[in-house]
């Protein structure tokens, strides 16, 4: 090869190793420089603390002296409603509309001069009367809404005797009575709803 030719090749050699060296720096430049990665969001604010135990009173006081504020019912309501049966419902409507109802407990008394034993509590006619769809359940019905707070036993009789002797006379007490053998006795109680259980029945029940 002539003096020239290897000139030229030189001189191509030198070209491409300058621009292979030129767009190295450059994307080191641009690398270095964050243009060729895309650009970052920035990071989700943390979520709001909930408000403290005082924070949440101090304001239930203000909404309280508040006067244009007016709530339909109290707030556990939407709760209780959730925790309800559609026959304790009815049960609930029934001791609104015809109030207290007589309830028996079944005791017998073993030994005398000492208390008498439990057989069967809170016998009565409420899931009967309020027409419920499962009278096994009833039991279970009371004691739910007890819980609640909706309804009281009483240890209070009614005035009206006669609606214990039509009680006494019903299939489970006689069978309860039956059950416990000699000394059976009935103790008259009641049923009814409480303030906070006619309430409810008032803010929430047709």
């Amino acid at each position: 090869m002539n003096g020239p030719g290897i000139v030229r090749l030189a001189a191509g050699a030198w070209l491409r190793t300058v621009a292979w060296s030129a767009e190295t720096s450059l994307e080191m430049a641009r690398s270095l420089l964050g243009a060729d990665t895309p650009t970052a969001e920035p990071p989700a604010p943390p979520p709001p603390s909930p408000p403290s135990l005082r924070e949440r009173g101090a304001d239930l006081l203000s909404r309280s002296a508040d006067l244009d504020v007016e709530e339909a019912g109290h707030p556990a309501y939407a709760q209780i409603l959730g925790q309800l049966a559609p026959d304790e419902a009815r049960i609930l409507r029934f001791l609104d509309i015809d109030g207290a109802q007589p309830a028996v407990d079944v005791r017998v008394g073993k030994v005398p001069l000492m208390p008498s034993e439990l057989v069967a509590p809170a016998l009565s006619m409420i899931g009967a009367k309020a027409g419920v769809r499962h009278r096994d359940r009833v039991p279970a019905y009371l004691n739910n809404l007890y819980r609640l707070g909706l309804i009281w036993f009483s240890r209070e009789p009614l005035e009206d005797p006669l609606r214990y002797q039509v009680l006494e006379a019903q299939p489970d007490v006689l069978d309860a009575m039956r059950a416990a053998r000699r000394g059976a006795r009935t103790v008259r109680r009641s049923i009814l709803l409480t303030p906070f259980g006619a309430d409810f029945c008032r803010v929430c029940l047709p």
